[in-house]
């Protein structure tokens, strides 16, 4: 039976998750709208870079809704910029600390999928490193990243799948897999149990990120 604490925690947490995508939703709709404008992109050129319908382009610059992991990427690669860009507001510092509680994780729709970035905004350009947990049967595919980049995935517990291209790994806990990422890939948990795993991403230097 849960306790009237444990409900409280329960409800704080939610409350902070609500917050926590709130303010994540505002800052991707501003950043969306800003590299837009700054590239001259109309919505509907961007949807067709990026795959991503224009009414939902204009939902997510409107912060009108919180968009998945998934249409992030899209957005990401349809703009040409690194994925945390869309994040996180830059701050010049000499030092900066990222606290865990103030990470918002994105999830995928059937939330089975959450990625957490791990590095403070602009804090090392074209370089970011993500935390992702997959839950049992969770796959997230991604479309090919700019010419040059590359990945670094670190297993930490469980089984992970990695497919690139038509070429599949199995890899386990303490495995690295390094990885051109500048073709279709995907990453997939076939266990029974959570699969947690560190993921790099050095962007290609011949693009204009």
């Amino acid at each position: 039976m849960a306790t009237r604490a444990g409900i409280a925690r329960q409800g704080a947490q939610a409350r902070g998750d609500d917050l926590g995508a709130a303010e994540l939703s505002r800052r991707v709709a501003n950043s969306l709208h800003r590299i837009r404008k700054a590239r001259g992109l109309s919505l509907d050129q961007l949807a067709a870079a990026s795959g991503v319908s224009r009414a939902a382009l204009s939902q997510i610059e409107g912060s009108r809704t919180n968009p998945t992991l998934a249409i992030l990427w899209k957005v990401a690669v349809g703009l040409g910029v690194p994925f945390g860009e869309l994040l996180g507001e830059q701050v010049d510092s000499r030092c900066r600390v990222l606290r865990s509680q103030d990470i918002t994780p994105l999830r995928s729709v059937d939330g089975r999928v959450e990625s957490r970035l791990l590095t403070p905004a602009g804090a090392t350009p074209g370089l970011e490193t993500y935390e992702l947990r997959m839950a049992p049967r969770g796959i997230l595919t991604s479309d090919a990243h700019v010419l040059g980049t590359s990945e670094t995935v670190i297993v930490l517990t469980g089984a992970l799948r990695m497919t690139v291209e038509d070429e599949s790994f199995e890899l386990a806990p303490g495995d690295t897999f390094h990885f051109r990422a500048d073709a279709p890939h995907s990453y997939e948990n076939r266990s029974t149990h959570e699969c947690r795993f560190l993921n790099q991403i050095a962007y290609g230097t011949n693009s204009d990120l």
